[in-house]
């Protein structure tokens, strides 16, 4: 009953907004609204920082009309621009201007009010942390340090952001406390403090993997601490972090935009490999195609035009699975199968005395159970195949292409981790705008920051790089040459 009350209480706060934004010019001046109320109570807010964070991770301009296309999960057949990386800044003003007007604007409201329950803060931080995280992956430099504090702020470098969520995240660890004062409004973990300092850690544990290539000291001794009790990280697939959606209109972007449009399917390069391993998954990520006549999964190609596309064939290629496009699918944001994989790295890197080849087995594990897969014989042939056994020497390639697969979905974090590994060695389509070769690395920032912050933006470009998609990030050191 609760969460339905939140639920509502976000549907009232959007139609308010929407009210607000039509108003005369003349009201323009009136600085205040006399109806809302001077303190908003920290569950409602959280609430909505995690519903609008949900939509922001899961929609459109972030995850299916652009990192799902470019990790070559999904393919589009109508519509294809995105798809051939055809994209300009406008693309792209939705992601940085939901992340901070509404996610981290609201967060840092409960962190900001005299609550005396450090709880709240503690989560507010985290999931600050998650956003931060997710912007500065997506853009580069981003303002951080200075946000909420200038109406221009500057921009931050990677590094700075990368290293100074480190630290928010282990302040808000310390701040949590099981015993304190309880929280509401949580639609991630129903209010559970012991699960959220878990996710602390566990965005740690990501972001070390992260400066690996930069930082390989900091990154080792991290991975290492926390490997010596991963009881502080996410420790089943009971405690991963998802944003499980409610009914209409509060639904899964995914039912939202196969309800309206039939504009993407699942990509060739994904249901290629997946059919070759006989992998099991392939049920829960695609369906059968519509054309009886097809017998198999089939993947549509990627960057094709419009009408190469179409020439596919809409009822012959696969559309994502059932389990992703009801209404109350979940939004998927940190997995028990991703905490094992980046273990399976650092054993096979020599930065934990472990076994590469069982954390390997038991992250792929983790990764089935998390999509209903328990059957141990079914489990037991896929871990034995040929293509799917752990080889050491070319622990990057499998890694890789396992965990690429296990980030099903989660567009965004696929793209980072692809950058950040190098594998799977995707391959643009035959009708991409970019160089011969060439695959998007970020996204553009939105065009309102060069009218409205143009002279941090300046300089962050003349830093971090040309304002394209193909400019590396601080983190994308470059081709490992594996």
């Amino acid at each position: 009953m609760k969460r339905k009350i939140y639920l509502l209480y976000i549907i009232l706060v959007q139609l308010a907004g929407f009210a607000l934004q039509s108003c005369d010019d003349e009201l323009a001046d009136i600085n205040r609204n006399p109806n809302a109320t001077e303190n908003p109570q920290p569950a409602f807010l959280l609430s909505a920082a995690q519903y609008h964070a949900a939509n922001l991770y899961w929609g459109s301009a972030t995850n299916y009309n652009s990192t799902l296309l470019w990790t070559q999960h999904w393919a589009k057949i109508q519509y294809t621009e995105p798809d051939c990386y055809n994209v300009t800044n406008g693309d792209f003003t939705a992601t940085w201007d939901t992340g901070y007007a509404t996610v981290i604007a609201n967060l840092n409201a409960i962190i900001a009010s005299d609550l005396g329950n450090d709880n709240y803060r503690g989560v507010a931080i985290v999931w600050r942390s998650w956003t931060y995280l997710l912007l500065t992956n997506l853009y580069g430099d981003i303002p951080y340090t200075e946000y909420g504090r200038s109406v221009t702020p500057a921009y931050d470098k990677q590094e700075t952001v990368l290293r100074g969520l480190l630290d928010e995240l282990d302040a808000a660890d310390r701040l949590l406390s099981v015993t304190g004062e309880g929280v509401e409004g949580d639609l991630i973990y129903g209010n559970d403090i012991a699960r959220w300092k878990q996710l602390a850690q566990s965005l740690r544990l990501r972001i070390a993997l992260e400066l690996a290539d930069r930082d390989e000291v900091t990154a080792r001794q991290l991975i290492a601490s926390l490997y010596t009790d991963r009881s502080r990280l996410i420790d089943g697939n009971d405690a991963i972090a998802r944003f499980v959606f409610a009914a209409s209109p509060q639904w899964n972007p995914w039912a939202s935009a196969f309800n309206s449009r039939d504009d993407q399917r699942v990509s060739k390069t994904l249901i290629d490999k997946l059919n070759t391993w006989n992998d099991p998954r392939v049920e829960v990520f695609a369906q059968l195609p519509q054309d009886e006549s097809v017998k198999d999964y089939a993947g549509a190609a990627n960057s094709l035009s419009a009408d190469a596309a179409n020439n596919q064939g809409f009822y012959k290629v696969s559309r994502p699975g059932i389990y992703f496009l009801k209404d109350s699918s979940p939004a998927v944001f940190y997995t028990y199968a991703e905490i094992l994989f980046i273990f399976t790295e650092a054993a096979v890197r020599g930065w934990i005395t472990a076994d590469a080849e069982v954390l390997y087995q038991e992250a792929i594990t983790a990764s089935l159970n998390q999509f209903g897969i328990t059957d141990d014989h079914v489990i037991n042939d896929y871990l034995e195949q040929e293509g799917v056994k752990f080889d050491a020497s070319r622990w990057f390639e499998c890694v890789g292409w396992q965990k690429w697969v296990a980030y099903y979905g989660q567009g965004p974090d696929a793209f980072t981790d692809w950058r950040r590994l190098g594998y799977p060695q995707l391959r643009p389509g035959p009708d991409s705008v970019l160089g011969a070769g060439e695959l998007p690395r970020r996204f553009f920032y939105p065009v309102t920051e060069q009218s409205l912050n143009g002279k941090q933006y300046q300089v962050a470009v003349a830093r971090q790089g040309a304002d394209e998609i193909t400019t590396r990030l601080w983190f994308d050191v470059a081709d490992k040459g594996r």
